[in-house]
């Protein structure tokens, strides 16, 4: 399959696809972890909601005493990511067999969680000059985390919607110039790109206008994707399974 092909039929799946319509939807979902984590690192503390490897690191760095890392905002938004994963997990294991329902019902509580805290951000005031701050880091990793438990469910291949080490690794030794049978890099690509263009818009609207405007972009962007996954989840095609 060419590079194009395969970049097409991830954009626009075949109604054969064994994956149906996850995959586009898992694209429009990694620009929102671009989206969530520049608000969070650009204007809530150099914190992640979404990259908790980013985190771990940060916690190690803080700890040493390297300024402008706070121990307090790592450990929180670690948390607070692992209750969402948990959360997650216990839908998953109840909607083992129906991936269109498992996607949809995930959506629906991160798409209310993110919600919830566009809400706080846009109440005014600084969000880093106030336990604002904490409530925010906590609500969207929590959401990152219900995001993060239900896309290792569906288990689409080469789009986890947050972690492209392993991506950009796949590029490199699955070439043929390194002797593999392909990088897949049709796909692999577009997963690059829609991080780098939710973390670009992100960064935009972050440092040019304020946290919720940010928040609005990915509120707006998961409603979107949960009206999608909604309209395609009430089917038994072969790719639910």
């Amino acid at each position: 399959m060419s590079v194009l092909a395969e970049a097409l039929g991830t954009i626009w799946p075949e109604r054969s696809s064994p994956d149906g319509p996850l995959p586009p939807l898992l694209l429009l979902l990694t620009v929102v972890t671009g989206l969530v984590d520049a608000a969070s690192f650009l204007n809530l503390g150099h914190v992640f909601v979404a990259n908790m490897t980013g985190n771990v690191v940060f916690l190690g760095f803080a700890i040493a005493g390297a300024s402008g890392l706070s121990i307090a905002a790592s450990l929180v938004a670690l948390a607070a990511f692992l209750v969402g994963g948990t959360a997650g997990g216990r839908i998953a294991n109840r909607l083992p067999v129906h991936r269109g329902k498992l996607v949809r019902a995930g959506l629906a509580i991160q798409l209310a969680a993110v919600g919830v805290a566009l809400v706080v951000a846009a109440s005014g005031g600084d969000p880093t000059a106030s336990a604002r701050r904490y409530a925010l880091i906590a609500l969207l990793a929590f959401a990152m985390g219900i995001q993060n438990a239900t896309v290792r469910r569906l288990a689409v291949p080469e789009l986890t919607t947050t972690v492209l080490t392993m991506t950009l690794t796949g590029v490199a030794s699955d070439s043929v110039i390194a002797g593999g049978k392909g990088s897949r890099i049709g796909r692999r690509s577009l997963a690059v790109a829609a991080m780098f263009v939710g973390a670009l818009i992100g960064a935009l609207l972050a440092l040019k206008v304020d946290t919720a405007a940010t928040l609005a972009a990915a509120t707006g962007l998961l409603a979107v994707t949960a009206v999608v996954a909604h309209r395609v989840s009430n089917t038994d095609a072969e790719w639910v399974r």
